[in-house]
């Protein structure tokens, strides 16, 4: 088998594997460098899910990249457009012609005495090999094989057709047909409204409520300055002021939950009337911001259920039937399509192996240093996780940046490896303290938190900007080490960082 070499692997096509190979090229220049794609298109999640209204649920000025300015008038952008984004920027930067599709990364292999990876990737049926110094996953989190099927009881006694979102049918029909959507999650609240185009009635069915609020799909304001300054000058001004209004609501949700409970469910009833049950179908028994909220364009969902287009029911199911779905309060809602919106599954590494100097690294077992890096892994930074309270890319930006900044670190200083290491014992703490089922089930395979600084999973984008952009590289757990030459150990180079 033969080996291709190169100074940085990329592992992922999508939102974050484009952008990192812009990084890449601006900021350390005559690196080489490869992406491996397991699909055989650009886009990652954008190019997977084509069910019908797919759209971001974060505004695109925050969801696009810094370098490069999101021109439409939507504000919420639809799939569609979204994939083309992300294609454009590749072709404009010659990302495109980095990238090896179809190539599934089974196994990646660090070792300390050649101070390199070793990728083995499989190929129309053939495993092919690569090197590099340092290995960047963006892969995200999502397993792209399945999404997550709860084991419903008498599923196989349905007479019509069960889908999930993740595997959209191309030519599925539900021109006239009674919809069933199973879920309250982002994907849910988009599919009911697209989905009353042309269905008979479209119900979503959910065990639960989930806090939605409406925005506009058309920032006025955005698209007002767009026309008077230079897109560059008004793509960052909207971004700014963007990322200023997530963090203030995030903090207020979390400081004064109760008051914005009641701003949330006080602007829905606005949308339904006054004798609509908002608090059977729209009041979550939790917290705002403890899980993810739904975001809905132009209250399009609401507008559906006013119209008589969509509903609500709020209840278990106790099995399905042949005719649809029996729920335990005894109601049947009879369908003649059930979309399982129900959750994905999540993954670590896109579901490769990784192996440090023969030991296998367990992801569950590990603790995220600065939410970019794995502890005693080296020359691995991954983009794994975005924020939980704001769009994606602020965070996989963040994340590609210091990804070279490490990178020209160690070039600089004639280094070859940077590892953190966990020197102390801390308490173990979560991933996150959301409550939601997807993270949930994921417990055993997210890495830990030590509640101190490094070993922190920030849901701040104001913090990770001053960790991340401006943070000093040498902060005393970082362990930096040259090859050995006629020695069997590497010798450390570990100096603490200035206190800021």
């Amino acid at each position: 088998m033969s080996t291709e070499s190169f100074d940085v692997l990329i592992v992922g096509a999508g939102l974050s594997g484009i952008g990192a190979g812009v990084h890449l090229q601006r900021d350390c220049p005559g690196k080489s460098y490869v992406i491996l794609e397991n699909r055989d298109a650009i886009g990652g999640t954008w190019d997977l899910f084509r069910y019908p209204g797919i759209r971001s649920d974060s505004d695109m000025f925050t969801l696009g990249y810094g370098f490069k300015p999101w021109t439409e008038a939507k504000a919420i952008a639809d799939g569609p457009s979204i994939r083309n984004y992300v294609n454009e920027t590749a072709r404009e930067h010659g990302i495109d012609k980095h990238i090896r599709f179809k190539h599934r990364v089974l196994k990646t292999e660090w070792s300390t005495p050649d101070a390199c990876w070793t990728v083995t990737a499989e190929h129309n049926g053939e495993q092919k090999r690569f090197t590099c110094k340092f290995l960047l996953m963006a892969t995200g989190y999502y397993d792209y094989q399945q999404g997550y099927l709860p084991d419903f009881k008498g599923v196989e006694q349905f007479k019509g057709q069960v889908v999930h979102p993740q595997h959209w049918p191309e030519n599925l029909d539900y021109s006239g047909k009674r919809v069933v959507v199973i879920g309250s999650g982002a994907t849910a609240v988009t599919l009911v409204p697209a989905m009353t185009d042309k269905a008979q009635h479209v119900t979503m069915l959910q065990r639960s409520p989930t806090y939605i609020v409406s925005l506009p799909a058309e920032d006025r304001l955005a698209n007002w300055m767009r026309r008077r300054l230079p897109s560059g000058i008004a793509y960052h001004l909207t971004r700014f002021r963007k990322i200023m209004f997530q963090q203030f609501f995030f903090n207020l949700a979390r400081s004064r939950p109760e008051r914005v409970k009641q701003r949330i469910l006080g602007l829905i009833r606005e949308q339904l009337g006054p004798d609509y049950d908002v608090e059977k179908h729209f009041t979550p028994h939790y917290n705002p911001w403890t899980q993810r909220m739904c975001l809905v364009p132009d209250n399009d969902l609401f507008a559906a259920i006013r119209e008589g287009k969509a509903s609500v029911a709020t209840d278990t199911i106790d099995t399905f039937t042949a005719k649809g779905i029996k729920l335990t309060s005894g109601q049947e809602i009879e369908a003649d399509i059930v979309v399982t919106a129900t959750g994905l599954n999540m993954q670590m590494l896109g579901g490769s192996e990784m192996f440090v100097d023969g030991a296998k690294v367990d992801t569950g077992k590990s603790f995220a240093y600065k939410g970019v890096m794995i502890s005693d892994v080296p020359n691995l930074v991954w983009v794994i996780f975005g924020y939980l309270n704001a769009s994606w890319t602020l965070r996989a930006d963040l994340i590609c940046e210091y990804a070279c900044r490490l990178i020209n670190y160690l070039d600089e200083y004639g280094l070859d490896q940077a590892t953190p290491r966990m020197t102390e014992t801390y308490e173990e703490k979560a991933w996150s303290d959301f409550s939601s089922g997807y993270i949930q089930r994921a417990v055993g395979i997210l890495p830990k938190q030590a509640g101190i600084m490094p070993w922190v999973q920030s849901q701040s984008y104001y913090r990770d900007l001053r960790l991340l952009r401006f943070g000093a590289i040498e902060d005393g757990v970082l362990e930096f080490t040259k090859k050995p030459v006629g020695s069997p150990l590497p010798q450390a180079r570990r100096e603490p960082a200035p206190v800021a």
